[in-house]
């Protein structure tokens, strides 16, 4: 499928939070599928994700939820890198995560070529997180998280609410992935979440996995580390 993609801008609270977006060129509307960045930002691997959906049908946008502290972040997969990916990490605050991808919700239903019942979210790393946390605070019909840190912590980001908490608020669907190797996130925290999806479950599917054995984190990624 053909597809057009670019740089976008979504508003947020008076300002700007940058995106890339990607978008089937026939047919429409279409469902959409928001991609929440890892810590390197929206680099080259979360734009090729965005415009790999947009080509399977799906209009498709990846927000720069760094934009308050570090916008337009773009960093590669090495250990320097990675430090510096860290610093607005620490910066991250869980209401304003919440108003961000509320943000990217209202601008997908505003768009003619978006089905606005159709939305879901997909994310890695700490946009697993935030794939989750947007779960639990708005009304995405689906979501995928991919090796998700931090969400069984005592505290959400900025020392809010704890997000595994929050699981009762899920209204839609949702997937939690994890690496058998990963040593980010033990075990015993996916068995956390895990039991938590299961005792909060009502029609929706909500599971956790650990897949196969895999390398560790990042075993979604396209791209290899360089």
């Amino acid at each position: 499928m053909q597809i057009t993609a670019q740089h976008v801008e979504i508003p947020v609270n008076g300002a700007a939070m940058g995106a890339h977006v990607a978008v089937p060129t026939e047919g429409g509307p279409h469902p959409a599928v928001i991609v929440f960045m890892e810590i390197f930002g929206v680099n080259s691997h979360i734009r090729d994700v965005t415009e790999r959906l947009a080509r399977e049908g799906y209009v498709a946008v990846a927000p720069d939820f760094f934009h308050r502290t570090a916008p337009g972040i773009e960093l590669s997969y090495t250990e320097e890198d990675m430090g510096k990916g860290f610093v607005p990490y620490g910066q991250l605050q869980a209401d304003e995560m919440i108003v961000d991808a509320r943000a990217a919700i209202a601008w997908l239903r505003e768009r003619d070529d978006v089905r606005g019942e159709r939305i879901g979210c997909m994310g890695f790393c700490v946009g697993g997180h935030m794939t989750y946390l947007t779960a639990c605070e708005t009304d995405v019909a689906a979501a995928a998280s991919f090796y998700g840190g931090g969400i069984a912590g005592a505290e959400g980001f900025g020392g809010a609410d704890s997000t595994l908490g929050r699981t009762g608020k899920i209204r839609g669907r949702i997937l939690c992935l994890f690496g058998d190797q990963d040593e980010y996130i033990p075990a015993a925290e996916v068995e956390q979440i895990k039991a938590e999806l299961d005792s909060s479950a009502t029609s929706a599917t909500r599971t956790a996995k650990r897949p196969p054995p895999t390398p560790g984190r990042s075993w979604w990624r396209s791209s290899p580390r360089s």
